[in-house]
């Protein structure tokens, strides 16, 4: 069951990123922006990663500006009304991606299928309010998405055959490795990482050793191309803690509960890369471990839930 025309609803890194694999593979993406801005300064955006991608030698001139083509930029969600398959890729909520899954049905036809692209929901859930919940299914991207090979295929006990297949021809046409997993929190690769990234800010909170040197160990004494922390910041410690907390609420596994120091962090505004400061201080280069660590008040507690 082939898939020519994807829609991708949500303009944050995932949504943009989804949006240039599709497009760069040579099917049609629409990508609707849900929140209030402009949608040129979206394409401009995915122009930009394309562009970079040429530099790199990862893309020739002619494969960029044909993925351009590809691309429609929109905030009208009846635009989706031709997709084949339409992935949600909005803010880790329950209820936020409940109701949006809800308005999509209504939007496309009913052989269309519908992916949630939650890192931690359970399919089920999401498509709790859905009329025919046989065409949702969990298609799980990692970020960034046209360097990253996996893909999680989440089918939950309702979903039919069809919409399987269609996410895994998406996949394979995408040039990723399709993984089926069941319906559950964290599929497989958040459940084994979660935990990994919350050690990590343990040891650092309790004092075992610098940020860097954390990093560093796992690194050279695993062969990881990037530690804990850094990779707490690449992925946005907001979302980290988000899943920490999805994670912990539905398994009720203290590995998963939100260490402080990742909660305050969060609180102070600190989300990582993406925001500039997070365990590190990206406004050096290279960057240095985050001055306000030091800062942060202690005698809240390791874990908050």
């Amino acid at each position: 069951m082939k898939t020519d025309i994807v829609g991708i609803v949500g303009t944050g890194r995932m949504g943009k990123g989804i949006a240039e694999a599709v497009a760069a593979a040579g099917m049609r993406a629409r990508l609707v922006k849900c929140t209030a801005g402009d949608t040129a300064k979206v394409r401009d955006e995915i122009a930009r990663s394309l562009s970079r991608a040429v530099e790199r030698k990862k893309l020739d001139a002619r494969a960029a500006e044909s993925a351009l083509a590809n691309l429609e930029c929109t905030s009208d969600r009846d635009a989706l009304g031709g997709c084949d398959l339409v992935v949600e890729s909005v803010i880790e909520d329950l209820g936020i991606k409940q109701s949006l899954v809800a308005d999509l049905e209504g939007r496309i036809p009913a052989t269309s299928v519908i992916a949630t692209n939650t890192s931690s929901l359970r399919v089920s859930e999401v498509g709790a309010r859905l009329r025919s919940p046989s065409r949702l299914l969990g298609v799980h991207f990692f970020s960034p998405v046209p360097a990253m090979k996996l893909v999680e295929i989440a089918p939950s006990q309702t979903t039919a055959p069809f919409a399987v297949e269609r996410a895994r021809d998406l996949v394979l046409r995408l040039g990723k490795t399709p993984v089926v997993v069941g319906d559950s929190s964290g599929y497989i690769v958040n459940r084994l990482l979660v935990p990994y990234l919350i050690d990590g800010m343990l040891a650092l909170e309790a004092g075992l050793a610098s940020a860097d040197d954390i990093d560093r160990a796992m690194q050279l004494g695993c062969g990881h191309p990037m530690g804990p922390l850094a990779l707490a910041d690449f992925i946005g410690l907001d979302v980290v803690y988000a899943m920490a907390r999805t994670l912990y609420t539905n398994l009720r596994d203290r590995r998963y509960s939100p260490p402080g120091l990742l909660r305050r962090l969060v609180l102070a505004g600190h989300h990582g890369k993406k925001t500039g400061m997070g365990v590190f201080d990206y406004r050096s280069d290279p960057p240095r471990e985050n001055a306000a660590l030091r800062l942060i008040p202690e005698g809240e507690g390791v874990h908050s839930h």
